[in-house]
């Protein structure tokens, strides 16, 4: 059954909520994972051991991924159960208030070990934010999407979350160039106070959107499911693990982000904290572009061959460019760089909100990609403090970390080859089990 095209260009629109929206949300997400690296050491925790304030200071980064999977589990139930759109709404205003309130936290000099608790507590709401974001707009925009082109239409989110991250890179890089005093008294809480613009915008983007026809076929005829946790685990368990050893990809992504950052930057290299945030902002904007071309190849040639290309291609391309990194040769990083990251990673980053999405029917749709996303993505966030332990005392090993990011290569690389291909799948047929429906029919809620 098919349902009236009754909304006639929602597919485009739809498109740019999730790119405007993701781009908002992550520059709330990311503008976090600079100031972890270049300012929070000395702003919250104990600058008389730098080394120790430094792993502390990325370990609060990683707290947010562990959160994810709790908000996961919480914003998927009700996605599927009440719609994509409100999610959508929910996740960007929670996002834009916890982000504010960390430019306005007190420093450790003023209120003592209160402060790290009070950044922590603020950093996990920035978690269950995150967790419901990309899922929902993923889920919007595919199930908006017309079927030959799905894969083009859902890599909006990644290049919008792509385009937050430029956005972060950009707003640090004259906040990193103030005078020292100036930087660590106010200066990083710049950033941060901008996320109220965040959630007006994105507010009034998202709320104008209409609920997808895919969604409300199935609320109209099966009715929504009761409980998509259970559904989910006794038709798509498969499906869920694939999706959380395929999202430890990620990893490439925060250590691009933070941990070379925090090395390039260290003593050990010497390399200009603007310098570097000018490579991942290049990079970045490469990937703005390589993004939507990838995805736009997978809906020819199919999703796992373009998202193994990353996989695989990001084990190798990490080594090179901290390589590149431990020689202090600037352009040199620069150039490799914008090839590990805004081409190479930018093949299996573009291509899994389609590839991910297409292993789950509607009913458990949201669910499904928010569970097994965050569970991987919180390995990846944490991935940046064992590098950091993994490093060595002086923090400069940086080839037993290329290694450990290429070993966190390996279950993506596992996941597509087990999976199936989906790009011609039409969309109404997209996470069925035969034998599992007809088994035992679910319980919904009209």
């Amino acid at each position: 059954m098919s349902v009236p095209d009754t909304h006639a260009g929602q597919p485009r629109k739809a498109a740019m909520a999730a790119w405007i929206g993701s781009a908002l949300e992550y520059y709330d997400f990311f503008i976090y994972g600079s100031a972890a690296a270049l300012i929070f050491p000395e702003v919250f925790f104990d600058e008389s051991d730098p080394a120790t304030a430094t792993l502390l200071s990325l370990a609060t980064f990683g707290v947010a991924y562990a959160a994810r999977p709790v908000g996961a589990l919480f914003l998927g139930h009700f996605g599927d159960r009440v719609g994509r759109k409100k999610i959508m709404v929910f996740t960007l205003i929670l996002m834009g208030i916890s982000t504010f309130l960390i430019g306005c936290l007190p420093t450790r000099d003023q209120v003592g070990t209160l402060a790290p608790v009070l950044l922590v507590l603020c950093r996990v709401l920035q978690g269950i934010s995150a967790a419901g974001e990309q899922a929902s707009a993923n889920s919007m925009t595919l199930e908006h999407a017309p079927p030959h082109r799905r894969g083009f239409f859902t890599s909006f989110t990644l290049s919008g979350t792509q385009g937050g991250q430029l956005l972060a890179t950009l707003v640090f890089i004259p906040i990193a160039a103030l005078p020292e005093e100036q930087l660590m008294s106010w200066g990083w809480r710049v950033p941060f106070w901008m996320s109220v613009a965040v959630a007006v915008v994105g507010y009034v983007i998202r709320r104008k959107l209409d609920e997808t026809p895919a969604f409300e076929q199935q609320a109209a005829t099966e009715g929504v499911v009761r409980l998509p946790l259970a559904v989910l685990m006794r038709e798509h368990w498969a499906d869920v693990l694939r999706v959380v050893g395929g999202a430890l990809v990620a990893s490439v992504s925060t250590i691009f982000t933070v941990w070379a950052l925090s090395y390039a930057t260290s003593d050990s290299v010497g390399m200009d904290k603007s310098s570097m945030l000018w490579v991942g902002a290049l990079a970045n904007l490469v990937a703005l572009g390589a993004i939507p071309l990838w995805a736009t190849l997978s809906d020819r040639i199919g999703r796992r061959p373009v998202f193994l290309a990353g996989a695989a291609g990001s084990a190798v391309t990490m080594f090179l460019y901290l390589w590149a990194i431990s020689t202090g040769s600037y352009p040199l990083t620069m150039l490799l760089g914008i090839v590990a990251f805004g081409v190479v990673y930018s093949a299996a980053n573009g291509v899994w909100p389609s590839f991910y999405g297409e292993m789950f029917s509607t009913r458990v749709r949201l669910s499904g990609m928010a569970i097994g996303t965050q569970i991987g993505f919180a390995v990846a966030g944490f991935a940046v403090t064992f590098a950091a332990q993994i490093a060595g005392p002086d923090g400069d090993d940086w080839s037993a970390v290329a290694l450990f990011t290429a070993a966190l290569c390996v279950p993506p690389v596992v996941a597509a080859l087990s999976a199936r291909e989906t790009a011609k799948v039409p969309t109404e047929q997209l996470g069925e089990r035969t034998a599992g429906r007809s088994a035992q029919p679910a319980k919904v809620a009209a």
